[in-house]
């Protein structure tokens, strides 16, 4: 019995649907021919059955047809698929019939306050059109209240239904109407709730995915902000770690090995970097890079770039994937002024420039497979806290002669 009648119901929701139809319009002529064929029709003729067995004839046919009216726009709407010339139809019948038959049946009071029935097309106007629609059809329900109490006086005063049918027609349109106002307010609010629900999902989502491209300092800035953000950072530290030996490697592997290889190891770099609680900046290949003390200042930038690095080289010395890969990395780290922001407004990121920048990518490139490969600045602030052993002069491009430091260890 569940099975056909949810059978039936689906069999009904696709009245007069379209394939090109948006969500939204499919949601509204289902709202619209449900209306129809489960609240006017059977209700509209009901009504009318019961107005006619108590001799209230004209009441009873005009109820009877409004309803078969209704009914009919159905097989209309099937056909043509055309919803809103066919839902204002529907509204404009389920506004005329409550008005017709209070009148003919004498009032307010007579007809068991029968006019109520109008205020469904506002309701229905409210999902099935636009929401201004539905102010539209309330002035016309107003406009019918207006009518019936105007023409009041003029009306006969009773008609052929008993006392406790007037009093039970009372009841039940009341009753009707309210169950209708909660069910719509009901409707309502349980919507408004799923889509903020849903709004602050895809609020989260998008905020996730800024952060993973952006640090949550400088994501902040661009919701809140439009301006461009370039800071001068007087002090901050940069590493670069470049996998030795990546082209030859890279020949020989096919291109989704390479790339679940690079995936796993720098995952693991990723999780270094949230431990030691600096940033990273991009990766290019088979290059990382990161930095400490942008965009949040840190008195221990060349520190904690220092322990990062040890770590590094101590994961690719230790683990399975590195060491059957035969896995070594450069690491150079230089520490002093920089430049950070974000340039551009499409694919857009977090960067950094300046001559600090480029000497810490040289630091890398001269460096030794396996060593931590530090300048001057950096050994000047680590130096207490680490052994360092120095390793001569590097030529650099632009610099000339630079004084350069392996890291080994942190001091006990």
């Amino acid at each position: 019995m569940l099975r056909l009648i949810s059978k039936t119901l689906l069999h009904v929701s696709r009245i007069g649907a379209d394939p090109n139809d948006s969500e939204e319009l499919r949601f509204r002529k289902i709202i619209g021919v449900f209306s129809v064929l489960l609240g006017g029709f059977p209700v509209q003729v009901g009504f009318g059955i019961l107005f006619i067995y108590f001799d209230e004839y004209s009441a009873g046919w005009i109820s009877i047809i409004c309803g078969l009216l209704m009914l009919l726009g159905i097989f209309t709407f099937a056909a043509s698929r055309q919803f809103n010339p066919h839902n204002l139809y529907w509204l404009l019948i389920t506004v005329l019939s409550p008005l017709l038959i209070t009148l003919v049946l004498g009032g307010f009071a007579a007809s068991g306050f029968t006019i109520i029935w109008a205020l469904l097309a506002p309701l229905i106007a409210l999902i099935t059109n636009r929401p201004q629609h539905a102010l539209f059809w309330f002035l016309l329900f107003v406009l019918a209240l207006m009518t019936v109490a105007i023409a009041q006086p003029y009306l006969r005063l009773t008609n052929n239904f008993p006392p406790s049918l007037v009093v039970t027609l009372f009841v039940i349109n009341t009753m009707a109407a309210s169950a209708l106002f909660l069910f719509s307010l009901y409707y309502f609010v349980t919507q408004n709730s799923a889509l903020i629900g849903l709004l602050q999902q895809e609020q989260d989502k998008s905020n996730a995915l800024l952060l993973n491209i952006l640090p949550k300092e400088i994501a902040a800035i661009l919701r809140n902000e439009s301006r461009v953000i370039a800071d001068q950072v007087d002090e901050a530290s940069v590493l670069f770690a470049d996998m030795v030996n990546f082209t030859p490697m890279s020949a020989t592997l096919a291109p989704a090995e390479m790339v679940t290889l690079l995936n796993e190891v720098f995952s693991y770099f990723d999780y270094l970097v949230d431990k030691h609680g600096v940033e990273k900046i991009r990766t290019i290949g088979d290059s990382y890079m990161v930095a400490s003390g942008v965009p949040r200042p840190r008195h221990d930038h060349a520190h904690v770039l220092a322990r990062l690095a040890l770590d590094i080289q101590s994961y690719v010395r230790s683990d399975p994937t590195c060491l059957s890969r035969n896995l070594n990395f450069r690491i150079g780290i230089n520490s002093g002024p920089v430049v950070a922001g974000v340039i551009g407004r499409r694919k857009f990121q977090y960067d950094l420039w300046g001559d600090v920048v480029n000497t810490a990518s040289r630091m890398e490139s001269h460096g030794v497979p396996g060593q931590v490969q530090i300048t001057l600045g950096t050994y000047e602030r680590i130096k207490d806290s680490f052994i360092c052993e120095p390793h001569g002069v590097v030529m650099v491009k632009g610099k000339g002669e630079m004084k350069v430091w392996h890291v080994i260890s942190e001091k006990v």
